[in-house]
């Protein structure tokens, strides 16, 4: 059986019931055979739309529990449905978009699905850059009058890095820091570059201690190339970024939920050449029976004007 359907069609024929998505979340979450957590016994039946029981001690397990889906109250048709939309528009979805298309109830519900789903969009564990790769900050925000360049306020400052393959853009990461001082701008090479790697970035002086990290620093100075885009991949990636938020989201998105933004297009970027856009519906579903769920409640808790309310989806 193929790991996902290649067409609408497809989609629409192998997801049409309850029992089809439940036993398909049931491979990926258990893909090497089901581990009972209670007794390590190899052997369950369905017992419901999404519990399993052992076969040994009779722990019941729900196929849904610890991920994105936990405690839910829609089908999970509804939800296979959400996710091969969102997968399968190019330059990504807005909240009203998914309210309209599928029929959710509220505005709410299809903005915190949409959250749900961006933070299942980042692998757990996934592999850092290696090789040759372009870092430069970029900064995402409205024009606001005060400083420009790396002070300036009221922006976020997002650290790109961009794989170089044959003079090609590869992978990508993107990390947003509070600002652009060295130890930020180290922490976030860190976190997305593999040691030993190639840094390819300008003279600021926030990345000069990165050989003593375990980097080898190519540093390309302004004065010594004319007229010419000095980093260029790096220049492309933000171009693209600031061109998708004002697209698809119109700009309204806020600093405290930009990081989950700048995962789903890192997802996206990343996967622009898959020749099927089932793959996207697969890898997403994948990371979504690894990733727990979270409530509106924590998603809001640190919005500037926000009055979070419990609300069950």
């Amino acid at each position: 059986m193929d790991l996902y359907p290649k067409t609408l069609s497809e989609f629409e024929n192998r997801f049409s019931s309850e029992k089809e998505c439940r036993d398909y979340l049931f491979e990926l979450r258990w893909s090497n055979g089901f581990i009972c957590p209670h007794c390590g016994f190899n052997k369950s039946w369905p017992i419901d739309d999404v519990l399993f029981q052992c076969a040994q001690c009779n722990h019941q397990i729900s196929v849904i529990a610890g991920t994105i889906f936990h405690g839910t109250h829609k089908p999970l048709t509804l939800w296979f449905r959400t996710i091969w939309w969102l997968t399968g528009q190019k330059n990504g979805a807005s909240a009203l978009g998914l309210k309209r298309i599928l029929g959710l109830g509220s505005y709410k519900t299809a903005w915190l699905w949409l959250h749900k789903l961006r933070r299942a969009m980042v692998t757990p564990g996934r592999d850092r850059l290696s090789g040759i790769i372009e870092v430069d900050e970029s900064y995402i925000g409205g024009e606001k009058s005060g400083k420009r360049g790396r002070g300036a306020a009221g922006k976020a400052i997002v650290v790109i890095a961009a794989e170089i393959n044959d003079d090609r853009i590869g992978r990508i990461r993107l990390t947003r820091v509070e600002n652009a001082s060295a130890s930020n701008l180290e922490n976030a090479v860190k976190e997305s570059v593999c040691p030993g790697s190639t840094i390819r970035t300008d003279d600021w002086n926030g990345y000069n201690r990165l050989e003593t990290i375990g980097y080898i620093l190519d540093t390309v100075k302004k004065q010594s190339v004319q007229q010419k885009n000095l980093l260029p991949s790096c220049h492309m990636v933000a171009s693209l970024l600031k061109r998708w938020l004002l697209g698809t989201h119109q700009g309204a998105v806020s600093h405290e939920h930009l990081d989950y933004y700048l995962d789903e297009f890192t997802f996206r970027f990343n996967r622009r050449k898959s020749s099927h856009r089932g793959m996207l519906f697969y890898r997403l579903l994948q990371n979504a029976v690894k990733v727990e769920s979270v409530t509106y409640k924590e998603m809001t808790k640190n919005v500037r004007g926000q009055k979070p309310r419990h609300h069950n989806i």
